[in-house]
Order: C-alpha cells, then structure tokens, then sequence
C-alpha cells in the first residue's frame, strides 16, 4: 500500500499527465504559434559560465569530537541564467568519499580547484552534460574526506548524514556557510529543493542509505553497484569474505587531517566489527534493507551480475524490499563486474539516465515510466526487456540433488533424492575448479548436474541452497554456486576490466572548459569464449546454522541444516545446455577458508536448491523431458580465476 507521500507523487504525475494533455489540446485548438509541454529537458544554458560556488552544510554531528559541529563540503555548479531570471533548478548529487583519494570513474577523475577554491574539474560527466539542461550539479565530500570535517564512519550515521544533511540544506532546513570555519550563512535559494542522488559503489551506497532516512526532497536516486547492508559487504551468513573489515577502509579514504583526530571512529570499527562474523549493532546501523518501508524516493538501480567487489545479493535484497514497499523502480542488469553503465552501455545509458531525471525532477511527461522495467544483457552488448522484474510467470522451484554413477558427479531434478556425497575443503581450489572438473569425480566438490535441456529455461531473481552437512572438524564454510554448462560467449568479468576493454578514442557528453572535458575514453566489451558459466554465487558459515546473527563451534560428526543465500541473477540456460549445482567448501579468494580443513557429507534427501524458475516447475519438467547421455570426462574452459577480491567499493585492491 503506497504512504501519503508516494500517493502524492502519483497524484502529481496524472495531474503532469492532465496538463500536458490539455497542453495539447489548446495547441490544437490555438494559433500554429503556441507549443505543447515540453518532453526534453534541452542544453540552452551556458556551461562555461556556470556559477561555481562552495559551501560548508552543518550535519550536527561531531564525528572528530574536536567540540564543533561537523561541516562537509559541497561543491556546486550549476547554471547562471536560471537564477538571473529568478527561475529555480533542481538538483543532481553525488556524495563520496573518493574526490580525493582515489578518483572516480573509469579514467579516476580528482576534483581540482581554482586559487579561490571553487572547483574547476568536477569528475563524470554529469555537470558537462546537465547543468546545460537546467539542472545544478552538487558533489559532496563525505565527513572525513577531502575538504569536510569529521570521520568516515563506513556507511553510518556520519556517512549517511553528510548528504542527509545536504539534501535538508537545499531545502531550507540546514545550515550552510560559505567557509569551513567561518560564520558567513549560505542560501539554497536557486533550487526548488527537488534532489536526485546518483552515484557507483560507496557513492550509490550513500544513496541508498539516505533514502532509507525517507528524507524530505530526495525525490530519486540512481545507485550504480552499491551495497545495501555492509555486513553483507564483508560477511556471507559468518563466512569472512575479505581478510580486513572497515576500519582498513576507513583509513584508505581519510583525510590525513581527519585521520588524525578519528582514532575512536577507527577503534569501534574495530571492536564492534569482530572478523567472526557475528552481527552487531554496528551493522544493524548500516543495514538499509531494514528501513526500505521509509523509502519515498523512486529508485533505478544498475548492477553488474558478475560483480565480485559488491555481489549482486545487495542488488537483490534491496529490490525485492522495494517491491515489497511499492516503490517505484527501475534496473539495469549487466552481463559485467564491477563496471559503470557509462562504460558499457554509453549512449544508451545517457539518454535514459537523462530522460529519468527529467521525468523524476522536471515532472516531464516522458514516457520513461511506461518503459519495461527492466533491460537485461543476454550477451556481450545484447540487451532484453522485462516489463516487470523478476517476470510475473516467476515460481520458485525446488531442484533436488541425486546419487549419480561416479562419487559426487550427481543429478539435479524435481524428485528428491537419497544417499550422500562427500567432499573435503580444499582452500587452493575455486569455483572455476569446481565447474571445470563437474563431470569428473574430484574430492574437493560435489556436483549435480540437469540432463542437457530440451527447452531453454530462465532463472530470474534470488536462488536458495539448504544444505544438511556433517562435518569432521569444528568448522566449516561452505560455497554453493549455479553452473550453466555449455559453450558460450560472455563478457570476460574475471580480467581487470571486468567486461570492458578501454580504448584511445574519446567521445564527448556536454561542453568541456579548459579544466573540465567533457570527453572520455571509449570501451568495448572484452568477451571470453567459454565451456560454462558461474552465474549466481552464495557462501555460508557452517557455525551459523542456528542464526544469521551468531556463529557456534560444531560438534564433529553431527548433521547441521544451513540456508545460503544466492546472489541475485537473470540467466537463460539454453536448450543443449545442461544445468548444475555444486557444493564444496572454500571457495578461493571468494571468501576465506576457516581454522581447520574439514571433510563434509552431505544428506541428499534433505538437500536442495529453490531457485526462480520463469514458467515453475513445469517449465523444468517440460526442458529435462529428454533422454540423458554421459558427458565424456574433461576439463571445462571458463573465465580465469576470481582475482584477489577488492576492498574498497568502486576502489582497487
């Protein structure tokens, strides 16, 4: 059921609707002279004579205890002929703690400034391109970063309410000042308060949080790859999936003069964050999937489903609470890692990022809305739509593992099966092992695998894998990853480009100044021909088999139940493809391997994976009615290994 506030946003898009209607009425009506309602936002502002201001917003807190209010700094630009003609603008912003410290984007642009310290190179192309169009461009250092006071907290209270704070200045209810220490007042009187946030990784992950405050003013937001619950950034249900936690990234992207006043910050990032992977209260802070019932603003979300760095579960949970909360929304879906929609869809995604803004902050009557919801990469640079996602003909469908001819080279299907398999933990090994040997007998993993398909089958949205393991040791983390098996041509995620190739050629979205171009370098997909495809991942603690909160010691030889959570995908299998599950243990430099090395057996019959099938289980029953033939054995070709994963959202290692 839609609140009052999103009630009002329909309400003011069919009265939009009403106006433009009667717009075109009259023009039909009047003399050839008179214009309908504008659909387009267009570039008749100058952006060489931008206004280019900063201002300091008070967020209230005193992140760096120094006795004074924080004050983050925002840097504005945004067009000069509006205001002169009394017209007010609304806004785009991106808050982050990178302007400094490591850049943003593909070619990891720095803001620069002039000698009076008003920002001359603003990185992206957002300012080149919109501020043109009518709209004033904002980037936010974060508490902590760059320009601002206080300390980076990692997606808490102080990162959240460094752009909270902003978004409450523009519209009247924040103090800001012209000065980091000075008392001169600052105005937002040239905006008409209405705010999008946009931004990749920690930048779309302050966008989500602010938007779980419900402030007032935010009207969208567009995260690009960004996190929804850090816990899940650093921990797969107690599995440690990297050998830090976020004080190291707290350190990374401080000022150095922030550095030196936040030790405390730093302290409780260690304490509260303890690498057994238990939930605190720290991470109930940073945990945004909670508070999606105070999400008012529309939310278009783009994820590579092949990201390692912020895994596609992010993606997933946050949607399916949008859904759940009827807000409105929108997403992208790339066959890549880690990887802006700039670089892999250019023109395609300014065009509709630009026609989204218009509709969100303009109230233009586009159509955009009216638009599937979702556009899916198929392929290398092959895109497909879904009116609504995941598909309304979505069932989630229990596929059950069987005893096959050899040790763990098993079947998947619809009846549930018997007996055990048993593999042992083998920390050097990965999930590229695990599907190159799946028709091979190997100890590290168990596989099952479908009959190859007669029919091509769709999975869309978030898959489960309940396992009943008992352990010889006491520990043990367990992987359980989705394989479609057969040729195919793919965006290479596992090199460094995850999916692109950075070319020399540049081309440009919006006027340049002497210290701010508007061009950038061209990509093209970097594809890898393959004999199989990983396509949805999920990891677990073994201890956490009671809760998600809390992991316990095992007791050898005792059978334990665990659910883990699969990462958000959109895969077609297609017809002479076979589908498989695998289940093993470490899976390398995916997440870290626990204190012992233990064997698993697993109970089959009380084993299974729920995945969401388009078309349910008759859609299955019908693409595995064929008969089955036995794969000769050989060693699978895919993608290189997962690569050391990052530490840092939207940074490198």
């Amino acid at each position: 059921m839609p609140t009052r506030a999103r009630y009002m946003r329909l309400i003011t898009w069919r009265s939009l609707a009403t106006a433009a209607t009667a717009a075109l009425m009259a023009t039909l009506l009047a003399p050839a002279a008179a214009h309908s309602a504008p659909r387009e936002s267009s570039p008749v502002y100058s952006y060489e004579n931008a206004i280019r201001e900063s201002v300091w917003v008070d967020t209230g807190l005193d992140g760096d205890s120094d006795g004074k209010n924080d004050r983050v700094a925002v840097d504005i630009v945004r067009p000069r002929e509006p205001a002169q003609r009394g017209r007010k603008v609304p806004v785009i912003m991106d808050a982050s703690p990178y302007y400094s410290c490591c850049g943003r984007g593909n070619e990891s642009q720095l803001k620069t400034y002039d000698a009076s310290g008003n920002v001359v190179q603003m990185p992206l192309f957002y300012d080149n391109y919109f501020v043109p169009r009518g709209y004033a461009f904002v980037g936010v250092d974060l508490a902590g970063t760059n320009r601002s006071d206080g300390c980076v907290d990692v997606g808490g209270r102080s990162d959240i309410q460094s752009a909270k704070a902003v978004v409450d200045w523009l519209n009247g209810r924040a103090k800001g000042y012209t000065s980091r220490t000075g008392s001169m007042k600052a105005q937002a009187g040239w905006t008409n308060g209405k705010t999008g946030m946009i931004g990749k990784s920690y930048d779309g992950t302050v966008a989500n949080g602010v938007a779980a405050t419900g402030v007032e003013g935010l009207e969208t937001i567009v995260p690009i790859a960004a996190i929804s619950s850090w816990y899940d950034y650093y921990f797969a249900k107690g599995a440690p999936l990297y050998d830090s936690g976020p004080d190291w990234l707290s350190n990374y992207v401080e000022s150095p003069a922030a550095r030196a006043k936040c030790a405390a910050v730093q302290r409780r990032l260690i304490d509260e964050a303890p690498r057994t992977g238990d939930w605190t209260k720290l991470w109930t802070e940073r945990d945004y999937v909670k508070d999606v019932p105070k999400v008012e603003a529309s939310v278009f979300a783009i994820h590579g489903m092949q990201d390692l760095n912020v895994r596609p579960k992010h993606f997933g949970q946050w949607w399916d609470a949008l859904a759940k909360n009827g807000v409105e929304r929108k997403v992208w879906l790339s066959g890549t890692g880690h990887v802006d929609p700039f670089d892999f869809r250019r023109a395609e995604w300014v065009d509709t990022l630009h026609r989204w803004f218009d509709h969100e902050l303009l109230g233009y009557d586009n159509g955009v809305d009216d638009e599937p919801m979702a556009d899916i990469e198929r392929a290398p640079d092959q895109w497909a739509t879904s009116s609504v996602w995941p598909p309304r003909a979505t069932d989630t469908v229990s596929l059950r593992p069987g005893k096959g001819e050899q040790a763990g080279v098993g079947t998947l299907g619809l009846r549930t099966g018997s007996g055990t398999e048993t593999f042992t933990d083998d920390p050097g090994q990965d999930e590229t092992d695990w599907a190159a040997q799946i028709d091979q007998s190997t100890v590290s993993k168990a596989g099952f695998i479908t009959k190859p398909l007669t029919r091509d089958v769709r999975l869309s949205g978030s898959s489960k894998v309940t396992v009943t393991a008992t352990p010889s040791t006491s520990t043990a983390h367990l992987s359980a990853v989705l394989v479609d098996l057969g040729p195919d041509t793919i965006r290479d995620y596992a090199t460094s480009g995850e999916g692109i190739t950075t070319l020399t050629d540049r081309t440009c979205w919006g006027p340049s100044t002497s210290g701010d171009s508007s061009c950038y370098k061209e990509t093209r997909a970097k594809t890898a021909d393959v004999d199989y495809t990983v396509f949805s991942r999920g990891w677990a603690d073994l201890g956490n088999y009671t809760s998600d909160l809390k992991g316990v010691p095992l007791t050898p030889g005792k059978p334990y139940a665990i659910t883990l959570d699969l990462h958000a995908s959109d895969h077609v299998v297609p017809a002479g493809h076979r589908l498989a599950l695998i289940v093993a243990g470490t899976d390398k430099d995916l997440i870290d391997p626990p204190s012992s090395t233990p064997t698993l057996t697993l109970d089959l019959s009380r084993t299974s994976a729920r995945v969401p099938l388009v078309g349910g289980a008759a859609a299955f029953a019908r693409a595995t009615s064929g008969s089955s033939y036995i794969t000769p054995e050989a060693t699978l070709d895919g993608v290189a290994e997962p690569r050391t994963p990052y530490r840092v959202p939207g940074g490198s290692n």
